[in-house]
C-alpha cells in the first residue's frame, strides 16, 4: 500500500504539482490552498500537525496517485472541509471558486444535524447518499478518506476497528469504477485486515468522520 504523506506544506507540494500540471492549474490549486489555510486557521489533526497537512495529503493522493489533472477537482479536494469545519459558507465558496467547485465540496460535506436529529443517522444517510454523487465528487471523497485511513493505526484501537468497518462498508464500494482507487483500497484493506471484527460483526459505528482537527469554530 503506497502512502501519500510527502506534502506537508505548500513548498513541498508545489514542485510535484509543477512537474505534473499546467501552470494555470497550479495557480488555481495554490489559491485554494491559501484560502483553505486561512479558513482552517490553527485547526490541528489529532497528531498535532496543522490541518492543512490533511488537505495536501488529499491533493497528493489525487495528483501523484490517481493522476487527476482537473483544476476544479483538485481545488475541491483542498477545500473539501471548509464548509463543514469552518465559518465559510457555500455562497462564499461559490463566489470565490465558482459553482462547480462549490458543488463538489457540497457533495462531500456532512450536513449539520438539526435539533432532535441523531448525528450518527445523519452521517449514515450522508455516506449512503454518496452513491448518487457525480464521479468528480466521488474522486474527492475517495482521496479524502485515503488520506485519513492510510495512517489508521494512529487512532485508538476501538476507533481503528470502527473506521475500518465504516470504510469497507461505505467507501470501498465507491472505488469500484475507479481502477487506481480500487487497487489502492484493496491493498489498504489487506494491510489492515486484522481490524475486521471476528465473525463479521461490525463494531459500534463512530459518531462522526475521522477527527481531523481538534478545534472547530464555535456556533
Amino acid at each position: 500500500m503506497e502512502l501519500f504523506t510527502s506534502w506537508h506544506c505548500w513548498p513541498q507540494a508545489e514542485p510535484g504539482l509543477r512537474a505534473r500540471l499546467p501552470p494555470g492549474t497550479v495557480a488555481q490549486v495554490a489559491e485554494a490552498v491559501a484560502f483553505a489555510a486561512c479558513q482552517h486557521g490553527d485547526q490541528r489533526r489529532p497528531t498535532g500537525a496543522p490541518y492543512t497537512e490533511h488537505l495536501l495529503e488529499t491533493l497528493e493522493v489525487l495528483v501523484r496517485g490517481a493522476g487527476a489533472m482537473d483544476p476544479d477537482v483538485l481545488a475541491a479536494a483542498v477545500l473539501h472541509d471548509v464548509i463543514e469545519d469552518t465559518r465559510c459558507t457555500l455562497a462564499e465558496l461559490t463566489a470565490r471558486f465558482g459553482p462547480r467547485v462549490a458543488g463538489l465540496v457540497g457533495w462531500v460535506t456532512i450536513p449539520p444535524a438539526v435539533p432532535g436529529q441523531d448525528r450518527a443517522q445523519v452521517k449514515r444517510e450522508y455516506l449512503l447518499g454518496l452513491r448518487a454523487a457525480p464521479r468528480d465528487a466521488i474522486l474527492v471523497k475517495l482521496a479524502d478518506r485515503a488520506s485519513n485511513v492510510q495512517t489508521l493505526r494512529n487512532l485508538p484501537p476501538g476507533r481503528q476497528r470502527a473506521y475500518y468497518a465504516q470504510t469497507v462498508e461505505y467507501i470501498v464500494p465507491l472505488a469500484g469504477e475507479e481502477s487506481w482507487f480500487a487497487d489502492w483500497y484493496a491493498g489498504w484493506a489487506e494491510a489492515f485486515a486484522d481490524l475486521a471484527e471476528p465473525g463479521g460483526s461490525a463494531p459500534e459505528e463512530p459518531s462522526q468522520e475521522i477527527p481531523s482537527q481538534a478545534n472547530r469554530p464555535a456556533g
